[in-house]
């Protein structure tokens, strides 16, 4: 028989070694040598990695930024636009709601004739109490004319130019109205103040006025029509020794927010003052 040659005993040990390293393998006692071995690769390619996407970030990050501004700065344009509408949608339904509270108006007081005006200016003076409309002597207002809302009185028209008129507001320190409370029937005067309050002056001692109570126009004076609503008794002012009652009244109309008003054209004002002893 012939020897065996040394490189078929070494193919067996090699091709045994390996049988034997799958075998462990397979076993898992190679486990921790395997961690100990491939720990320093993972390593190196996590730091790989992680240098990498850094910088491919510096590298891509001012086009991302640029774009991501650009849509930033459409957005707000969007958002400023669609703002901007609902501010004029909700104008137009406040506009609406007061029109069709005045043709209600009108409708229910059918007695009078009404001329739509828009308030245009109002007086700087914080003492006095006037709005500028758009109307004027060309479109038939005269001096003396009530102006009033869908709430109530406004006041009068206090002088007119040929497209123009400056209404005097119930709110005016000069402005003087005789009025009836509601519901005593007593009889009163209702004056404006330099602040813009509305008071009530000769209510007589023995009516019965309450707060709730309302108050309107009573036509006496000749300045305005009768039951006009002007507001509401808020207090009351009573003492023994005084000739009369006084109290303070909360107007229905809200002046600051005046935009629209009526003239009532076909009211002829009487001017009594000349017949006053």
């Amino acid at each position: 028989m012939k020897a065996t040659s040394p490189r078929s005993f070494q193919t067996v040990v090699l091709i045994l070694a390996v049988v034997g390293l799958i075998a462990l393998a397979l076993g898992g006692y190679l486990t921790p040598f395997s961690r100990l071995a491939l720990n320093p690769f993972v390593a190196a390619q996590t730091w790989l990695a992680t240098r990498y996407s850094a910088l491919k970030d510096f590298v891509t990050s001012p086009s991302d930024v640029a774009r991501l501004r650009a849509e930033n700065a459409e957005l707000e344009a969007k958002v400023a636009r669609l703002e901007s509408q609902v501010i004029e949608l909700q104008e137009q339904v406040a506009e609406v709601e007061v029109l069709s509270a005045l043709v209600q108006f009108v409708r229910a007081n059918p007695e009078n004739d009404y001329l739509a005006a828009n308030v245009v200016g109002r007086d700087v003076s914080p003492f006095l109490h006037y709005v500028y409309i758009n109307r004027g002597s060309d479109d038939g207002l005269r001096r003396g004319m009530p102006v009033v809302t869908h709430q109530g009185l406004v006041g009068r028209i206090d002088a007119v130019t040929a497209g123009a008129a400056r209404v005097q507001l119930i709110t005016d320190p000069s402005s003087n109205i005789n009025v009836r409370i509601k519901p005593s029937q007593a009889e009163a005067l209702l004056s404006g103040g330099i602040t813009g309050e509305i008071s009530l002056d000769m209510i007589p001692q023995d009516a019965s006025v309450q707060s709730g109570d309302l108050v309107l126009t009573s036509g006496l004076g000749g300045n305005y029509p009768s039951n006009i609503l002007i507001g509401q008794v808020t207090g009351i002012r009573r003492r023994d020794y005084d000739l009369f009652q006084t109290a303070s009244v909360q107007p229905v109309v809200d002046f600051t927010q005046l935009e629209i008003v009526m003239i009532i054209t076909n009211f002829n004002p009487v001017d009594i003052t000349p017949l006053v002893p």
